[in-house]
């Protein structure tokens, strides 16, 4: 194997990114190598992409150089000397939280938040290359009926799921709404259906992704950015019997969002809470949202290890879900601008994106998804 590879690799702070020859990582004893088979574009590598104030912060210039990416699909070619559970050869995704064990939020079982925690790709060179390394920890081992298009999706599909499952995974014959029409917004209608939800409600405003959101499983869809607050209210309460929702799921973290999330849910009811505002704090309406209502706040910071893994898993393998609709664009992974550019063009004409290393596999992706 070369000792070189080609990346994406952010390295001003400013718009863009460069396609450079790098080193192939070396392994650490614990860590394994892998050949990226496909991975996608993520809403935070677009942060990271056009270097706003998030990232400015989150990262910083004195860190840069830096290879972009974490969502991913690939195969092990090589591992480090202390690995045990995970051999070469193995289809990998890697859940992107590199937890530290000895956080106390591990110790309890929480392995997706920690004081230690490590982003691959946000604090960490990321799989946007012919090669990335990862501690065998976050290896998750993928059912191989699912190809590397599918199975890069996995780590935003678990977002999905997380926010719709909560914590307790009671969510058959509910309400639920949803609101924001990006891909996690659009994966987590297709859980909420898969799962059994009886009566989906999301806002959005883009009409390309709204229409996705159409194919995944939406029942009712509104146009935010065409109607009030008071109409939006007026049209779910006529739809739940004038209770709200079982479940608002915040997916955009804008203050029209967040209200109607807190104003839409039932009393005693659940809200999860996901999309990053670009501007906190905001105000919610702690007295009569939360306190009075009896109301259930779910933070959702990236999935329930390795909980929602196993779930999506079973969904994809047994085809209970079908993202599909989801993944608008395919490109090589040297044509990573115009998958970018996709993903910033406003209004919406893109959902998720996914970049192939090799043509072969781009090739290969595109013949299942029937496209010449």
């Amino acid at each position: 194997m070369s000792e070189k590879m080609n990346a994406v690799v952010k390295t001003k702070p400013e718009l863009g990114a460069d396609w450079l020859q790098v080193d192939v990582p070396e392994l650490k004893p614990d860590w394994v190598l892998v050949k990226v088979k496909a991975a996608s574009i993520c809403g935070t590598d677009v942060h990271i992409y056009k270097w706003d104030p998030w990232s400015d912060a989150r990262i910083g210039a004195h860190n840069l150089p830096q290879t972009l990416g974490h969502e991913v699909a690939g195969e092990v070619v090589e591992v480090g000397k202390g690995c045990k559970r995970i051999k070469v050869g193995d289809s990998i995704s890697a859940e992107t939280h590199i937890y530290d064990p000895g956080d106390l939020t591990s110790l309890l079982g929480a392995f997706h938040v920690g004081n230690n925690m490590k982003i691959l790709g946000v604090d960490t060179n990321g799989s946007f290359a012919e090669y990335f390394a990862v501690p065998e920890s976050v290896c998750w081992v993928n059912d191989t009926s699912i190809p590397p298009e599918l199975a890069t999706i996995q780590e935003p599909l678990g977002n999905a799921a997380y926010a719709v499952l909560g914590e307790d995974n009671d969510v058959a014959g509910k309400t639920m709404l949803i609101t924001g029409d990006g891909p996690i917004s659009l994966f987590a209608v297709g859980v909420a259906r898969a799962c059994g939800v009886a009566r989906i409600f999301q806002f959005g405003k883009y009409d390309f992704n709204m229409e996705i959101g159409k194919k995944m499983g939406a029942d009712y869809q509104i146009w935010t950015n065409k109607t009030t607050a008071k109409e939006r209210k007026e049209f779910v309460l006529d739809h739940t019997d004038g209770f709200g929702v079982d479940i608002a799921l915040e997916m955009v973290g804008s203050q029209d969002s967040i209200d109607d999330c807190f104003d839409l849910v039932r009393k005693a009811g659940r809200v999860s809470a996901f999309g990053i505002p670009s501007d906190s704090p905001l105000p919610i309406d702690y007295a009569n949202g939360i306190v009075f209502k009896g109301c259930q706040v779910h933070g959702v910071n990236g999935r329930k290890l390795f909980d929602t893994w196993y779930r999506n898993k079973n969904l994809l393998a047994n085809l209970r879900i079908d993202p599909k609709p989801v993944i608008t664009h395919m490109f090589t992974l040297e044509d990573y601008k115009k998958g970018f550019d996709a993903m910033l063009a406003r209004p919406r004409f893109s959902a998720k994106v996914i970049l192939f290393p090799e043509q072969a596999e781009l090739d290969a992706a595109k013949k299942r998804f029937g496209i010449e």
